[in-house]
C-alpha cells in the first residue's frame, strides 16, 4: 500500500525540533490507553511514534464489498481532533508558539486512527474538508458547508509547524486508514456554495441573485396563503409535479434579470449587475420545505442554480426538493455546473484515493445529476461506495446506485412506540437499502442532550447504540457519542426555538472553535469499552443481523412496555435483543417462549438465563441490554 504522504510527513517532524513548551502540551489519555484525563508530551516526538506505528504496520487486507460490514465512525476534523494543549480553558484558533494547533487537523486525525479501529470501526466518514467561504461567516471559523472553493481543503486544517499543505496530510490519512484496513468516505457539497464562492466571478449564471435594493431583513421564503400551501401539500403528495404554485410576482421581483455580470469587491464577496443595469447581490439561502419553514435565512451560503428557464430565477420551496416537472427536460438543466460538479469526485478519486462519497442533501439533488455523478465516479472506481442524505431506504435510491442513506432512525429514537412502528413497517416491507443505525448525527440533538447529561443519557445511548448495532444497518458512531458529549454540535433537526435562543451560531462547533469533554468524558464512564464488546458480537452474527429480508425484524411481546425486544431470523438462526429502554428505572419483565424450558447465554456479558414454563423472565437495570443466541424453535 502507498506510504510515501505518510513517510513526508514524518521526514517533516524529524526536521522540527522538540517543541519549547513540550512539558506543557497535552493531549487527551483517551487517544492512548482509553481512559479518561490528559497526558504532557512532546507534539513532536509523540507524533512521530505514532507516525512509527502506522508505518511499521503490515498492510491489512480490505474486502471488496467491504460497505456490507461498515462501521463508521464520523468525524469532523476540526472539532473532533482538537484538544486545550495548554491547559489554559479555551480552544485557540490560532496556532500555538510551537507551531502546532489546537483546532482539529489532519495530523492529529492520523494520530486518532488507532483508538478509532480500537473502538471496532472500519470506515471513517469525514464531514467536509474544503475551503469556507468568508463573507458572512457564522461563528469564529464559519460552517465546513460554506463552501468556497470545492477542490481545495481548509488551511486549518495543517499544522503550519509542519509546513505541508492540508492536500498532502489528506493523502497521508487515507493511506494510514488504508494500512489499518480502514475506508474513508469523505462527505460532497453539490447543493450549495459559500456567498463568495470562487465559482461566482467565473460563472455568475451559475447562482441566484437578488436586487441589492432588496434590504437584508426582508429577505426570506415567500409567504403563501394557506390555500395554497394546501395545494402545494397535496400536489406533492400525489407526485404531481406539474405546474406546482409560484411565489407571489412582488417575490419573484426581487431577484435580478439575467444576464448578470459579476466583479469582486475589496471587502470580499462580489457585486453584480443585471440585465437591466440594476445592482445585485448573492441570494443567501433559506430552508425552503416545507414551504411555510419561517426559520432565518442561512446567510453564509447560497443555493446554486440547478437549472436554467427565466421562469424559475427565484429561490422557493422547488429550489430544494421539490421540482417542477418542467425542469426534467434535459434543456433546462445547468450543463456546466452540472459537468462542474460531477467531476469533483473522480478528482478527489485520483488524487486522495478515497473509498467513498456521502452526498449532502443528496434528497435536494436533480436524479438525473445525481445518475451522472455516481456513473462518472464508478467508472474510476467499480468498487466505490455512495451514501445519501436521504431519510427513506427505497428501492428507487438503491436502482439509483446507493449503497446506503442516513435514514429516519434519530427521529423516532426519542420514543419507544415509534421504534417499533419503524421496524414493523420495515418487517412488513424488507429494508431495500441499509441506513445508519445511530441515535444521532451533527445535525440532530445528542442522546444526552436529550435525555439529561449524567446518568439518564448514559443508559439511553447504551440502549440505543445496542439496539442499533443488531439492525440490518450501518453502525454509526457519532464521533463524541463513545464519551457521551452531550452539547450539540449544530441546530439543524429537532430543536426548539428555546434551545436556539440558548445555543447562538457562536457557541456551537460546527462553526466556532471547541473540543469534546475529552479529560472528564462528562463525569461519566466512558462507553468506549462497550461499543467495542458490542460490535465484537455484532461481527460474529452478521449473517443474522444483515438481513432485510421481510420477517426478519420480528418484534416479540414483553409484559412491560419499557422492555423492548427484538428477534432477528436469517438462515434459520435467530439473535434476540432484549433492553430496557427505561432511563431512570429498572424494570421487569417476561418474554414467552415455544420451549418450555432452555438455558441462555447473554453474548454480551456471558450470564445465564434460564427459561421456565415457556418463560423467560428479567429485571434490567436502565438502559441494560442483553443479546441471546436462540435455540431452534423460538
Amino acid at each position: 500500500m502507498h506510504r510515501e504522504h505518510l513517510e513526508i510527513v514524518q521526514s517533516a517532524l524529524r526536521a522540527l525540533s522538540p517543541a519549547p513548551e513540550s512539558s506543557s502540551y497535552r493531549v487527551p489519555r483517551m487517544w492512548v490507553d482509553e481512559q479518561p484525563g490528559a497526558i504532557a508530551v512532546d507534539p513532536v516526538l509523540w507524533h512521530l511514534e505514532q507516525l512509527g506505528e502506522l508505518l511499521a504496520s503490515p498492510s491489512a487486507d480490505t474486502a471488496v464489498d467491504w460497505h456490507r460490514e461498515a462501521v463508521v465512525y464520523n468525524l469532523f476534523v476540526r472539532f473532533g481532533c482538537a484538544f486545550d494543549h495548554d491547559g489554559d480553558g479555551r480552544i485557540a484558533p490560532e496556532p500555538l508558539a510551537s507551531g502546532f494547533r489546537e483546532t482539529g487537523t489532519l495530523l492529529k486525525a492520523i494520530a486518532m486512527l488507532p483508538y478509532i479501529k480500537k473502538l471496532g470501526a472500519n470506515t471513517i466518514y469525514l464531514l467536509p474538508l474544503t475551503t469556507i467561504g468568508e463573507k458572512e461567516r457564522k461563528g469564529t471559523l464559519g460552517s465546513p458547508y460554506a463552501v468556497q472553493d470545492p477542490l481545495r481543503l481548509d488551511p486549518m486544517l495543517a499544522e503550519p509547524a509542519l509546513g505541508l499543505q492540508p492536500e498532502t496530510l489528506l493523502k497521508a490519512f487515507i493511506e494510514a486508514a488504508h494500512l489499518q484496513g480502514m475506508h474513508v468516505v469523505l462527505e460532497f457539497v453539490f447543493r450549495t456554495a459559500s456567498v463568495d464562492s470562487r465559482w461566482i466571478g467565473e460563472h455568475p449564471e451559475w447562482f441566484y441573485w437578488l436586487k441589492e435594493s432588496v434590504p437584508p431583513e426582508s429577505y426570506g421564503p415567500p409567504h403563501f396563503q394557506q390555500d395554497t400551501l394546501n395545494e402545494i401539500y397535496s400536489l406533492v403528495d400525489r407526485h404531481e409535479m406539474e405546474g406546482l404554485p409560484a411565489p407571489s410576482e412582488s417575490y419573484r421581483n426581487q431577484f435580478a434579470r439575467r444576464p448578470v455580470t459579476a466583479e469582486p469587491q475589496k471587502e470580499g464577496g462580489y457585486r453584480g449587475i443585471d440585465a437591466d443595469g440594476e445592482a445585485c447581490r448573492i441570494a443567501s439561502a433559506f430552508s425552503d420545505w416545507p414551504p411555510d419553514d419561517r426559520q432565518p435565512a442561512w446567510t453564509d451560503v447560497t443555493y446554486l442554480r440547478m437549472h436554467t428557464p427565466p421562469e424559475f430565477d427565484y429561490i422557493a420551496y422547488n429550489t430544494i426538493r421539490m421540482y417542477d416537472a418542467a425542469l426534467t427536460n434535459p434543456e433546462t438543466h445547468n450543463t456546466g455546473l452540472w459537468e462542474e460538479i460531477s467531476g469533483i469526485i473522480p478528482r478527489f478519486q485520483r488524487e486522495y484515493g478515497i473509498d467513498g462519497a456521502m452526498m449532502d442533501m443528496g434528497h435536494a439533488l436533480p436524479a438525473a445529476l445525481k445518475k451522472e455523478i455516481v456513473t462518472r465516479a464508478r467508472k474510476t472506481r467499480p468498487d466505490f461506495v455512495f451514501w445519501d442524505e436521504n431519510f427513506d431506504p427505497t428501492p428507487a435510491i438503491r436502482d439509483e446506485g446507493f449503497n446506503a442513506v442516513f435514514g429516519s432512525f434519530p427521529f423516532v429514537v426519542s420514543d419507544i412506540i415509534y421504534i417499533r412502528g419503524l421496524l414493523n413497517f420495515l418487517n412488513k416491507t424488507g429494508v431495500a437499502l441499509p441506513f445508519f443505525g445511530t441515535g444521532e448525527n451533527h445535525n440532530t440533538p445528542r442522546v444526552p442532550f436529550r435525555y439529561g447529561e449524567q446518568e439518564a443519557g448514559r443508559s439511553f445511548s447504551t440502549f440505543i447504540f445496542t439496539l442499533s448495532a443488531v439492525l440490518p444497518a450501518v453502525p454509526f458512531i457519532h464521533s463524541g457519542m463513545e464519551i457521551l458529549e452531550w452539547r450539540p454540535v449544530n441546530l439543524g433537526l429537532n430543536f426548539n426555538d428555546e434551545d436556539r435562543a440558548m445555543w447562538p451560531p457562536e457557541t456551537l462547533p460546527l462553526f466556532s472553535a471547541a473540543s469534546f469533554d475529552w479529560e472528564r468524558t462528562n463525569s461519566l464512564q466512558p462507553l468506549n469499552g462497550y461499543v467495542k464488546k458490542v460490535l465484537d458480537v455484532r461481527s460474529r452474527h452478521l449473517d443474522i443481523i444483515l438481513s432485510g429480508e421481510q420477517g426478519s425484524l420480528v418484534i416479540p411481546i414483553v409484559s412491560d412496555d419499557a422492555i423492548f425486544a427484538l428477534k432477528r431470523t436469517a438462515g434459520g438462526r435467530s439473535l434476540l435483543f432484549i433492553g430496557n429502554s427505561a432511563i431512570d428505572n429498572p424494570r421487569t419483565g417476561y418474554i414467552e417462549f415455544k420451549k418450555e424450558s432452555a438455558a441462555l447465554d447473554d453474548l454480551l456479558t456471558g450470564t445465564i438465563c434460564m427459561v421456565e414454563n415457556h418463560r423467560l423472565e428479567l429485571t434490567l437495570k436502565p438502559g441494560q441490554c442483553m443479546l441471546f443466541l436462540l435455540p431452534d424453535e423460538n
